[in-house]
């Protein structure tokens, strides 16, 4: 076991020691605000043991741990201290060591080492120096020193303990050397606490390390109840004749210390410190702004109503509201450029990228650059989310992906629109910031992608439209030269040749004209079948009877769901046509694709829409790829001013789905 889990277990031990014995004297003792003193301070105190001994079982090789208990163990010792003065006086006949009296009158200033101790080693369990072994030597000697001089003291002691006889004592000539001596070392004993809170920020000055720096701000803002507490104090002396308030500010002192020191060791990114210490600094300024205002303006109108007027107070309230209202965002951004640098360069870069993209003289994909920029975070990716879809593409519409890196989301108006991607710096709040502020930004860059990418569709939709044209005329003039126009002109040179026969008789008039009549009724069908790929004839009863026509050829089972309003023949043609070859190409995939597997084909209308729905229970991954039936599918769907869908995951069917406008 390391000496730091050790130590820790011995202070742990003697804390318990400690308020074992401040509970059994609190039993002896009458005195109910003695324990009721004890009973705060041992509370105040628990978080500095337990949160030490966190740290010292997590960080065996670092003193931070045991140090921080030390603080704990300390206040548990003055609540004991003060609890024993109180079970004397209600005890007399309880033991009372002399020396033990004798040594408490000068041990107070052992109450500030540990603290001091901590400040010195923080945040990696070392000194900043060789030389500051000589302010840790100070902190240890200067309270011994001071304590064995005050044993000397012959004055009486404190109560209850003023009939307690001095152990030791020394000619009078020697009094004025030790008391002078003691004076001498109450400003040696401030330096060094002083010189104790200067190694923080020396030591935060030398590194360049962004955990250590992180760290030592968590340290700073644990310790910023402190001047919290002279504002409630101020404002107890302003409002209740008194400094009961600043209790509060050593209550949460004792709470914030201990809580900012050990999530500066073990999680010192579990939050944005510099956002934290930018909102303690503004908050702090205008309180006491506030109180100096109030002060103020309480003073100069209570000299012409009184100091005790309501008139005064209210006026003085009223000064400070109007004082502070524009004063606000003005002084938040003057902490910023000082505390939290990199909110401040975000929020500008922002708000400067928005201006000049408002006054043409710069373009909204510009925001990964600038975002880039102001972070120093080369790999910094902006995201945005296209509707219907789930992943992310940047501003040239390439996807991006986040992998394991922070994804700050960005939302308008309750719908998730893209996404700021941490490379390696920024703090998550501050990216949450930065996503919030360029919300605007990021959804006219989305919208100009959805807009370029529809241009981009309807360009290579026309393309394959005029394509598929071409191919179509082609067929067709293929289809008539060789089919009904080659039976056509043969029939007119067979009728030209038997004319030339008529007269000579060897012609069998009858058996001709039967030909004839054979030839022309094969020409009409190829025609007709001609004209109904052009448009199913079917559909001259409407769209319901060609889709019931059509179900009837497929080789499977197929339910045929179509609304009543649909069946009749009130449908626009091209509506009608565009649905039936929605229907009659889904079904011709599902055939072949899907084998023996049932088909569902239902169609609906709700208002100027029309809905064609054909699923199967089929194997699915079906994809809509250049060249196929349903790329044509969904150019045709499209042409018309609907839209096409497409859900095929593996093994869960296939369902199309087109909605049409059907203006009535």
């Amino acid at each position: 076991m390391t000496t730091s889990r050790l130590s820790a277990f011995a202070l742990a031990a003697l804390t318990t020691v400690l308020a074992g014995a401040g509970v059994v004297l609190a039993t002896i003792s009458g005195d109910a605000g003695a324990t009721a003193r004890f009973a705060t301070g041992a509370t105040l105190a628990l978080p500095s043991v337990v949160l030490g001994t966190l740290v010292a079982v997590r960080r065996p090789g670092s003193v931070v741990g045991p140090l921080l208990m030390l603080v704990g163990a300390t206040a548990v010792w003055v609540t004991v201290d003060d609890l024993y003065a109180s079970a004397v006086a209600w005890r007399p006949d309880l033991p009372v060591p002399e020396l033990y009296v004798a040594l408490s009158q000068g041990d107070w200033m052992f109450l500030y080492v540990p603290a001091a101790l901590l400040m010195l080693v923080f945040p990696d369990g070392r000194l900043p120096g060789r030389r500051w072994r000589w302010a840790v030597a100070g902190l240890l000697v200067v309270p011994t020193l001071f304590m064995l001089i005050s044993v000397f003291d012959p004055d009486p002691y404190r109560p209850p303990f003023e009939a307690v006889p001095h152990p030791f004592r020394l000619p009078e000539s020697y009094l004025p050397v030790l008391r002078t001596a003691a004076v001498a070392l109450l400003p040696v004993f401030l330096g060094l606490l002083i010189g104790s809170a200067a190694a923080v920020v020396l030591r935060y000055r030398r590194t360049t390390e962004e955990v250590a720096r992180a760290q030592l701000k968590w340290l700073a803002l644990g310790a910023a109840c402190l001047p919290l507490t002279l504002l409630l104090c101020w404002a107890g002396y302003l409002f209740f004749d008194g400094p009961e308030p600043a209790l509060i500010g050593l209550a949460a002192t004792a709470l914030t210390i201990p809580v900012a020191t050990a999530i500066a060791v073990l999680r010192h990114d579990l939050y944005d410190i510099d956002r934290a210490i930018s909102a303690a600094v503004t908050y702090g300024l205008v309180t006491a702004l506030l109180l100096g205002f109030y002060t103020a303006a309480s003073f100069l109108v209570g000299l012409g109503t009184g100091r005790s007027s309501p008139v005064a107070a209210a006026a003085g309230t009223a000064i400070c509201a109007a004082a502070l209202s524009p004063l606000r965002v003005r002084l938040q951004r003057w902490v910023d450029r000082r505390f939290y640098p990199a909110r401040q360069a975000v929020l500008s870069a922002v708000e400067e990228l928005r201006d000049r993209t408002h006054a043409g003289q710069a373009q909204p994909e510009e925001l990964e650059a600038t975002l880039r920029t102001a972070l120093r975070d080369p790999a910094l990716r902006v995201g945005y989310r296209l509707p219907g879809t789930s992943g992310l593409v940047d501003a040239a519409g390439a996807p991006v992906d986040p992998g394991d890196a922070f994804v700050a989301r960005v939302r308008l108006g309750g719908h998730d629109i893209g996404a700021i991607v941490r490379g390696g710096a920024g703090t998550r709040e501050l990216l949450r910031e930065a996503a919030t502020a360029g919300a605007l930004l990021i959804e006219v860059v989305r919208l100009r992608i959805e807009v370029s990418r529809a241009l981009d569709e309807a360009e290579a939709s026309r393309t394959r439209l005029l394509h598929t044209g071409y191919e179509e005329r082609r067929r067709l003039e293929r289809d008539l030269h060789d089919g009904a126009q080659q039976r056509l002109v043969s029939l007119g040179m067979a009728i030209r040749l038997a004319q030339r026969h008529l007269d000579d008789g060897t012609v069998d008039v009858d058996g001709l004209f039967d030909q004839w009549v054979a030839e022309l009724a094969s020409a009409v069908t190829e025609l007709r079948q001609i004209a109904h790929g052009l448009r199913p004839s079917s559909l001259d009863d409407g769209l319901g009877n060609a889709l019931s026509m059509l179900a009837g050829k497929v080789p499977v089972p197929v339910t045929l769901d179509v609304a009543a309003d649909v069946a009749a023949d009130d449908l626009p043609d091209d509506v009608a046509m565009t649905a039936y070859y929605v229907a009659s190409e889904a079904m011709t995939n599902a055939v072949k694709h899907a084998g023996l597997a049932a088909i569902g084909v239902r169609v609906s209308r709700a208002d100027d829409r029309v809905t064609v729905r054909v699923s199967d229970d089929g194997p699915g991954g079906a994809e809509i790829r250049p060249g196929t039936g349903l790329a044509g599918l969904v150019d045709r769907v499209q042409a018309a001013g609907g839209t096409l869908r497409l859900s095929s995951p593996a093994g869960g069917g296939t369902l199309v789905e087109a909605v049409l406008p059907c203006a009535s």
